[in-house]
């Protein structure tokens, strides 16, 4: 039951980073929602940056997929355990670049433990 939970779970963060992706892509604006003050969503440098995570984004929710239809409960709790890393790391920068603490914890370190919870579930499974 909690596998099947887990699974569910895992899926909804890799539609959720692929949306994610998806939207940078089509608007860019919403970066700013990632917690760094004075995204300059306007600039073509920056715009191409963020092209850059969009695609990074996508292929990792697609990532999730492939474990969901190829792989065994195990292979997948390892991959979202190291997966999680990736907010704590978007908390940090959030945190480095002076943004604010609402979107360093409440967005980002959310998620990382929402990650980590979902990996020692399929994980014990």
């Amino acid at each position: 039951m909690l596998t099947s939970v887990a699974t569910v779970l895992a899926g909804l963060i890799g539609v959720g980073i692929i949306f994610m992706g998806v939207r940078a892509f089509w608007a860019p604006q919403a970066a700013a929602g990632f917690g760094i003050p004075d995204t300059p969503t306007e600039d073509r440098s920056f715009r191409a940056w963020l092209s850059v995570k969009a695609v990074r984004d996508i292929v990792s929710g697609l990532f999730v997929f492939i474990l969901l239809a190829a792989g065994t409960t195990q292979l997948l709790g390892w991959f979202m355990l190291a997966a999680s890393l990736i907010p704590v790391g978007d908390a940090m920068i959030v945190l480095r670049s002076n943004g604010p603490k609402a979107a360093a914890y409440g967005i980002h370190g959310a998620t990382a433990v929402v990650m980590l919870a979902i990996s020692l579930l399929l994980l014990i499974a």
